[in-house]
């Protein structure tokens, strides 16, 4: 039975990601920094969780042991925070930096031992990450970094087997979009989710670094347009362009 691992996972793409691969027959950990969201989460989907700081690697230390032999890393973990560089402060940049990139680190860092021939470690990054957005520099620049940090780990670890893959999603509709001024078109979590664990079924011999995933805008698929709560106090309730 192979088990995974879930940063970020008391909700969104993570807690989606869970329930997809707990109806699979995955034994599940996930890890987040609140416990009461978590022992939820948890519930709902019929996880395990140790609650840990992904970005603290003596606190996620203890997640990634509970998930021994570790199969499948799934590092949801991050935020959206930041503003435009006039307005930054070093502490807030430095913040966006330490839950966007240095817990992908410690979250590799850690789960490498813990992992063997087949096992896989799959990385949420944004379409920020190629297309920066002005006003949000630092999330921005965290995604880059994030992608080339995967990118590396991928050449450090494939002769053991292990593969590294990055899920490039653009906007999907989370609590991460509550403070978006404009609506847009996003993905659902479970469509992101429906990837990760697609990829996780991939014969080890297959190599996809980097999946890039957007929603239609037109057509009979095209999702409702969302609108993000700080975008229809300023009356923004159509999508830019129509």
């Amino acid at each position: 039975m192979r088990t995974a691992l879930i940063t970020g996972g008391s909700g969104g793409i993570g807690l989606a990601c869970a329930r997809l691969l707990v109806e699979r027959g995955y034994q599940v950990v996930l890890t987040a920094r609140r416990p009461g969201p978590l022992r939820r989460a948890a519930g709902e989907v019929g996880a395990r969780w140790v609650a840990a700081d992904s970005a603290d690697p003596d606190a996620l230390a203890a997640a990634v042991e509970a998930a021994r032999p570790l199969g499948l890393l799934v590092h949801a973990a991050g935020t959206m925070a930041g503003t435009f560089v006039t307005r930054e402060t070093v502490e807030g940049f430095d913040a966006v930096l330490r839950a966007n990139l240095r817990s992908a680190f410690v979250a590799a860092h850690l789960a490498v031992p813990a992992m063997t021939a087949g096992s896989r470690m799959v990385f949420l990054s944004s379409s920020a990450a190629h297309a920066p957005q002005p006003g949000k520099a630092a999330y921005s620049a965290s995604k880059a970094a994030l992608n080339a940090f995967a990118a590396a780990l991928a050449g450090e670890v494939d002769g053991a087997g292990i593969s590294v893959h990055v899920v490039t999603p653009a906007p999907v509709a989370t609590a991460m979009l509550d403070d978006v001024h404009f609506p847009m078109v996003p993905l659902a979590p479970a469509d992101v989710a429906a990837a990760i664990v697609w990829l996780d079924q991939l014969p080890p011999a297959v190599v996809l670094p980097e999946l890039q995933m957007r929603a239609v805008t037109r057509g009979p698929f095209a999702p409702e347009a969302y609108v993000p709560p700080a975008a229809r106090a300023r009356g923004r309730t159509t999508l830019p362009g129509t």
